[in-house]
């Protein structure tokens, strides 16, 4: 597998003035290039992400963390990087973890690395800590493989990755479906034990009622969207003519 020279970061953020400078400036200590897609904030945002050295993409109103993701990797397929990574814009992911992230790629001849912060949740809230694990349990089956956290924001995807899946979701469920596409084309997942920082002064953005029913809402339809697969290549398995003796 291709060696990973070439690494840029993308963050979407929402009104994370205050906090997104340090994040911005403290992946550049480890990665040659940010892009921060700055997602309909009214604050100062994208001025702060600028002034700490990150190439701001703009979205004139709020469209969600999947429309963000999606403009942050028209990009990075456009740069032509090797990998990208992701981050929250909040500070709850320790930059100086990114190397481990590399390393599993590498060594694990992974197309995508999942943060995981299943084995320390002394600080998880019990809520989080149960969708979580009912969550990857689902995402598990789906793609194919082990993923012990699929709702943790915290990535590598390698360039192929971009550019062979397609989520139609726009919101957080966006993170799911690439994590299921990506099983389903056979491509390798592997996680990284993680630690997760919660600042006193965060307010998560994720709706409990709204997204859990987009989840299911996606579920439904990528199961669908199986289905079709699978009849799709029994028919032409059926209309394959006979090969001539």
């Amino acid at each position: 597998m291709k060696e990973l020279k070439k690494i840029c970061a993308i963050i979407p953020a929402y009104n994370e003035s205050g906090k997104i400078a340090d994040v911005v400036a403290k992946c550049l200590e480890h990665l040659q290039h940010v892009f921060v897609v700055d997602d309909g904030s009214i604050d100062a945002t994208a001025r702060e992400a600028a002034d700490a050295g990150a190439q701001v993409l703009m979205h004139s109103e709020n469209r969600g963390k999947g429309a963000a993701l999606k403009t942050g990797f028209e990009q990075v397929i456009a740069d032509k990087y090797d990998a990208v990574v992701i981050l929250d814009a909040d500070g709850q992911h320790d930059s100086d973890e990114i190397p481990l992230f590399k390393k599993a790629s590498i060594e694990n001849d992974a197309e995508i690395v999942v943060g995981n912060r299943m084995s320390k949740t002394e600080e998880m809230p019990l809520h989080r800590y149960l969708t979580n694990k009912f969550t990857s349990w689902v995402v598990s089956k789906m793609a194919g493989q082990s993923i012990p956290d699929s709702q943790c924001g915290y990535r590598l995807m390698r360039l192929e990755v971009l550019m062979r899946i397609n989520p139609q979701s726009s919101r957080y469920d966006t993170e799911s479906e690439i994590l299921i596409q990506a099983g389903r084309k056979g491509m390798k997942i592997v996680s990284v034990p993680i630690r997760t920082i919660y600042p006193e002064d965060r307010i998560s953005k994720i709706h409990p009622f709204i997204d859990t029913m987009r989840f299911f809402k996606l579920i439904w339809r990528v199961k669908g969207e199986g289905r079709m697969e699978m009849k799709k290549e029994r028919e032409v398995t059926i209309q394959k003519p006979a090969q001539d003796e």
